[in-house]
């Protein structure tokens, strides 16, 4: 992707939920919710602090994020549907 996100902003991919209940119920696409947890893509360098410093993002690429329902800006890029957010938009980094 030849994409970079510039200052404090990071791209997401969201990472689709199953389309199977744990019971076997099968959801239909309309009444799916968005998920709300994807894979970070791309990063920015940082955001300046007062000062001027340049403050670096504690996420990085590869990194499997949880946001919130409404956050970011929805994109396509290279065929692909992304999301564009400010890293203060992620509540968490999830665990391997």
């Amino acid at each position: 992707m030849k994409f970079r996100p510039l200052h404090d902003r990071v791209v997401v991919k969201r990472i689709e939920s199953e389309e199977k209940t744990k019971g076997g119920i099968i959801i239909p696409d309309t009444a799916k919710e968005k998920p709300q947890e994807g894979q970070v893509v791309a990063v920015g360098p940082g955001a300046r602090d007062e000062s001027g410093k340049l403050v670096a993002l504690d996420v990085k690429a590869g990194d499997r994020v949880l946001f919130g329902k409404w956050s970011g800006t929805e994109v396509k890029l290279d065929g692909q549907d992304l999301l564009i957010m400010k890293e203060s938009d992620i509540m968490g980094v999830l665990g391997k």
